[in-house]
């Protein structure tokens, strides 16, 4: 209950800083408009229609089981490469040698093209969920296993022995001194990860799947439909931008208090 109050009480804080970001998406509509007007509707509709589009797709009920569908692939590959790449990243932080041992297999993970892990996991799965969750796995693995990795290598050391020399007690280890430091690493990679599991997931449906907004997308393009291509593009970000900010970034305020040392979680200017 505490943990929420203080909640709350920063939220009307969070919402007023939101507006540059509100300001940003305001400036790339803008943008998105004037392109429109000089290479017409065939090219780039503008974005009223894609909008209009988007509404009737939803006033179909066509939007939302297509849109459920990605956001559970794109979700399962984000946990999924979430939970694995924190828990092997944070280990190998533990250890010199295994840092070392796995620098070149995370290098070449991302240096892989998501595009080729698609082909190989059309092999494997077919046009099965499998596809889409596990190209979205594999690319979001080593952007979270070097978030974890830095933030265990990077530990100031003299923190820690001065934690030590007052001993402070295991669980003040873990939640004071710790766990600050590498979330503080871990929250970039997992946004990171979270924006790359809804690009790669597109993609994959695109290519592999008969359901989703990927699918949605091939039928627009086969039919030369760019409003409704647009319309499709809005709502995944729509989506992508949802979770970011209303559930990643006040959990992120929430547990990073400790690097401004203020009750109201905001950050120094």
């Amino acid at each position: 209950m505490k943990l929420l109050r203080a909640w709350l009480a920063g939220l009307p804080a969070y919402l007023w800083s939101g507006w540059g970001a509100v300001a940003s998406l305001l400036l790339l509509v803008a943008a998105w408009e004037a392109v429109a007007a000089l290479y017409g509707p065939l090219v780039l509709p503008d974005p009223r229609s894609a909008f209009d589009t988007l509404q009737r797709l939803i006033a179909d009920g066509v939007a939302w089981p297509e849109l459920a569908v990605t956001s559970r692939r794109a979700l399962i590959g984000f946990a999924l490469a979430t939970a694995v790449g924190t828990v092997l990243g944070l280990a190998a932080g533990v250890s010199m040698t295994a840092s070392m041992m796995s620098r070149p297999l995370v290098t070449v993970l991302m240096g892989t093209p998501p595009i080729a892990w698609l082909v190989l996991a059309m092999l494997w799965f077919g046009a099965s969920d499998g596809t889409p969750v596990f190209t979205v796995f594999v690319a979001g693995f080593p952007v979270v296993f070097v978030g974890a990795l830095q933030g265990t290598r990077t530990l100031d050391n003299q923190l820690r022995t001065m934690a030590e020399a007052f001993r402070l007690p295991p669980r003040m280890m873990l939640f004071d001194v710790y766990l600050p430091h590498v979330v503080s690493y871990l929250f970039p990679a997992w946004i990171a990860a979270l924006g790359m599991s809804w690009k790669v997931v597109v993609m994959a449906e695109l290519l592999s799947t008969s359901d989703g907004v990927g699918a949605a997308l091939a039928v627009s393009r086969s039919h030369l439909d760019t409003a409704a291509t647009m319309a499709w593009i809005v709502a995944v970000v729509g989506l992508l931008l949802a979770v970011e900010y209303l559930l990643l970034e006040p959990i992120k305020r929430e547990v990073e208090r400790w690097r401004v040392g203020d009750p109201s979680g905001e950050r120094a200017s």
